[in-house]
């Protein structure tokens, strides 16, 4: 079904391109149809080949794909606009320079997929305070890191995971959490691509639970890597540290309403007792607010990353698609995440590390 839609797409860029920059020679028609033909199959390519094969040939022909489906979204969209331009102008029976108006669209979405190449890039630091009920005093003033969504694998590598240990060892946080997605789901060498991890030793440990990419193709192997950089992995567990219940549970058992009730009520939390709980996803919240969590932390959503996915992910996840809102007794704070998926470009959102502050 991707791959038809990537089709689709690349065949109304075609058409397009075509219409508003025509005519073309036989023979320039007849290489930009083979050249769209065959960027509509690189990234399901890339990406089939990615969870088989680690290599340099193989990281770069993914590079190259998923940079291109970032400029498909946008050349999408100026194609999208130049139609209906041509519609508008038709109504109002104006003269127009097609291939001028059309320059101008395309130039912007190429200026959209640049800026939004540095925008992945430029890591923010947002900072969060939290006051949850019924905090222990040698709770107040405490600092917790949340590194969601980092997805290391072909597009960040070990640098990329260094660069966010020396943020967050900056920030020099007591306690640090991470709600799944670490890695990216391809094939590759988990530990030396996470070794920078070692190198983090908050007072209070590091805690994480898993998303949906280390769940692609089986957790088990992610989840030993995780171990090994020192990393506690909370699978439908919980623990105390100094008071304050610390909470995960898998991306696979939160998509399950009767699972995610029944391993919550197992582990025996009481909006008496602080607890926060490390969840993907920001959802099932109904069932997370009866089970007395105090503070949930999310990630997934990217904010939907990049425009106009960002509204479509809006109508999803509502209000819960990025920053710190309650449900009910319940607070939650979804991430944007500091990686990204696919494209490695965002726009009308931003990548971050968060800083929580517990007051």
């Amino acid at each position: 079904m991707m791959q038809g839609i990537l089709f689709l797409g690349h065949w109304f860029l075609y058409f397009s391109l075509i219409a508003f920059f025509g005519p073309w020679t036989p023979a320039g028609s007849s290489g930009l149809r083979a050249t769209l033909y065959t960027l509509s199959f690189s990234f399901i390519a890339a990406s089939l080949l990615s969870f088989r094969y680690s290599n340099l040939l193989v990281r770069l022909f993914y590079w190259i794909a998923a940079i291109w489906l970032g400029f498909l979204n946008f050349f999408f969209l100026a194609a999208c606009l130049c139609w209906l331009a041509s519609l508008v102008l038709a109504l109002m029976k104006w003269e127009a320079n097609w291939r001028l108006v059309a320059g101008a669209m395309f130039t912007v979405a190429l200026v959209a997929g640049v800026y939004g190449l540095l925008n992945a890039r430029w890591i923010r630091t947002r900072r969060i305070a939290v006051q949850i009920p019924n905090l222990p005093e040698s709770w107040l003033g405490r600092r917790a890191v949340m590194l969601s969504d980092l997805h290391l694998g072909n597009i960040n590598g070990q640098r990329f995971c260094r660069r966010m240990v020396t943020m967050t060892a900056g920030l020099k946080p007591d306690i640090v959490f991470l709600p799944g997605d670490l890695f990216d789901g391809t094939h590759t060498d988990l530990d030396q691509l996470i070794a920078p991890l070692k190198d983090l030793t908050p007072p209070f440990g590091m805690y994480f639970s898993t998303g949906n990419h280390e769940e692609f193709t089986g957790s088990a192997e992610y989840l030993a890597a995780i171990e090994r950089a020192g990393l506690r992995v909370l699978q439908n567990e919980k623990i105390t540290v100094d008071g304050v219940h610390i909470a995960g549970v898998p991306f696979r058992d939160s998509t399950y309403p009767i699972r995610l009730r029944a391993t919550l009520e197992g582990m025996r939390l009481s909006t008496d007792e602080p607890s926060i709980l490390l969840n993907h996803m920001p959802s099932r919240l109904p069932i997370v607010e009866q089970a007395g969590v105090s503070l949930q932390l999310s990630g997934h959503t990217h904010g939907g990353q990049v425009f106009p996915i960002t509204w479509f992910t809006r109508r999803i996840f509502g209000k819960f698609t990025y920053g710190l809102h309650s449900f009910g007794a319940l607070q939650v704070y979804t991430s944007y995440g500091a990686g990204t998926w696919g494209p490695p470009m965002r726009l009308g959102t931003y990548p971050e590390i968060v800083l929580l502050t517990f007051e």
